[in-house]
């Protein structure tokens, strides 16, 4: 039996590199490969085992004929298409708990050097300048730091503030406030961390409802003199409104080890008082990048030699038995969970997820992790079907889970509730010619294919509403590719979900929210 083989393409170590060759795998050491001379040798090898420098992207995928499997050493992905991937039927793996604890300490090191302007104050003093009367810090004691995320990193963070005697309080959708008393922290809305918070450290990855968390609009409602420490991705963050707090003054300090564009060789920040930078050092500690390197190491040998899947973003954990009659059912059930998910406006106050019918008698173990991976995704995009339920369970988010051997009207169905803001929304799913199918919102039935783009509207069932939506479309160029109704009864609550081929541009988001009839309105992804 052939040997699987894996490339390295990335500098690794050297432990990582002996568990391949204990374990039967073949492995090549490039590190730094052009693009072009990755693509040159792709083809031969099933296994890829990367850090942040190699771009995975759709020309690499096309040359890679083999390949069956990337581990990323590290959490983020953000350099390989994982939509091509999987697409060429490719596992994505990632190591999302390795480098934590580093990237946490790096964040206080952080706080530190914008409390005490450390960077500027080393800088003065090996210029010979002995400007001690320039550099007059804050105490950290007793302050109140504010965690945007209070996830695996951010409770470390809490942890480690804590022990410095400051009070912590957190903003963060998924932490309950059962395991906020655990971790010892005060769970609030960002409104009042920004009023409250001395200090701020990000902690969340960068997604829609994340970016630019801290715009202009909301550094100005922060206290004057707050510090800001971001070590979690590029883009959470205003840059230039930064810029222009730090230069009035109303931010004191500003601490940063990710920057939007990245390398960064030059930075609306940069130059600016009280402002300390480092290039992306929170994972970059020898014990965080061991501890990385090994992990996707035996989770690439693990997926090569025997099937086992750990950590994948775009698979759950899955034996060659189950695969066939699981496969349709898992793409089901992480589509209602993204639809449920992007409708969870107001955080997430709990999850239930309900099976009914033949599904009962299966493994419905990665099906759940596949619905509650779509539920956390828009918040959390690095989220994976092998994670989802640990991080789930982290934040403490209710969840409950309910079988029915019976279903009144289909073969199996999938239902997700999930409570935003107080409120409870369902939907539910089945498969039809092996294909998932939307069949239920808000107890309304329908019947919907799910189309890459969908346009989902809650209204009231009144004339004129149909006809205004697809003016408004096709005044603004969006065509319609599906189109499915369903309603409770006449003059009264009506769903529409509309495939669509484009995005809707604001403006016409806008007018369609103006529309009387309509109650909710947003464009969802699949």
């Amino acid at each position: 039996m052939t040997k699987p083989k894996v490339l390295i393409s990335d500098e690794i170590s050297q432990a990582a590199i002996d568990i391949f060759t204990r374990r039967g795998v073949a492995v090549d050491y490039k590190p730094g490969l052009t693009k072009a001379e990755l693509i040159a040798i792709i083809g031969e090898y099933s296994g890829l085992a990367i850090r942040s420098n190699t771009k995975v992207d759709v020309d690499v995928l096309a040359a890679a004929t083999n390949l069956k499997v990337i581990g990323r050493a590290g959490i983020g992905v953000d350099n390989v298409n994982i939509p091509a991937a999987t697409q060429k039927g490719v596992i994505v793996m990632n190591t999302p708990f390795g480098n934590a604890i580093t990237t946490a300490e790096h964040a206080i090191a952080l706080l530190f050097a914008a409390a005490r302007q450390i960077g500027a104050a080393d800088a003065s003093t090996q210029a010979g300048k002995w400007e001690k009367n320039r550099f007059n810090g804050v105490e950290l004691y007793a302050k109140t730091l504010g965690l945007i995320g209070c996830g695996n990193i951010g409770s470390i963070a809490a942890d480690r503030a804590l022990g410095l005697k400051m009070k912590v309080v957190a903003y963060d959708p998924f932490l309950s406030h059962e395991r906020a008393i655990v971790l010892g922290v005060e769970k609030v809305e960002l409104d009042e961390l920004l009023q409250r918070a001395d200090a701020i450290t990000l902690h969340v990855p960068l997604t829609e409802k994340t970016k630019n968390i801290l715009s202009r609009e909301n550094l100005a409602k922060t206290k004057k003199g707050v510090l800001i420490v971001n070590c979690a991705r590029g883009g959470l963050v205003d840059e230039q409104a930064l810029a222009d707090a730090l230069n009035s003054g109303h931010v004191g300090a500003a601490a940063f080890d990710v920057f939007t564009t990245e390398p960064a060789r030059e930075n609306v920040l940069f130059g600016c008082p009280n402002f300390t930078a480092t290039p992306h050092l929170g994972a970059s500690t020898s014990e965080a990048q061991e501890n990385v390197a090994l992990q996707v190491a035996e989770q690439i040998a693990d997926y090569l030699l025997s099937g086992a899947v750990t950590n994948a973003l775009n698979t759950p954990s899955i034996t060659a038995e189950e695969a066939p009659k699981l496969k349709p059912l898992v793409a089901l059930a992480e589509k209602l969970g993204l639809f449920a998910g992007q409708i969870a406006d107001d955080g997430l106050d709990a999850i239930e997820i309900e099976y009914e019918g033949a599904v009962t008698h299966l493994n419905t173990a990665p099906l759940t992790s596949a619905a509650l991976a779509g539920i956390l995704r828009p918040l959390l995009a690095e989220i994976n079907m092998v994670s989802a339920p640990a991080i789930l369970k982290e934040r403490g988010t209710p969840f409950t889970e309910a079988k029915r051997e019976i279903s009144p009207t289909y073969d199996s169905l999938m239902r997700v509730k999930i409570q935003t803001g107080g409120k409870w929304r369902t939907l539910a799913g089945t498969l039809v010619g092996g294909q998932p199918k939307i069949v239920e919102v808000k107890s309304m039935e329908l019947d919907a294919h799910f189309h890459p783009l969908m346009l989902f509207v809650n209204n009231a069932d009144k004339p004129g509403f149909i006809g205004a939506l697809g003016t408004m479309l096709g005044q603004a160029g969006v065509n319609i590719a599906t189109f499915h109704l369903g309603r409770e009864e006449e003059g009264q609550d009506a769903i529409a979900m509309v495939g669509i081929d484009s995005d809707v541009p604001d403006e016409v988001m806008a007018q369609l929210k103006a529309i009387p009839q309509v109650r909710y309105v947003k464009v969802l992804r699949f």
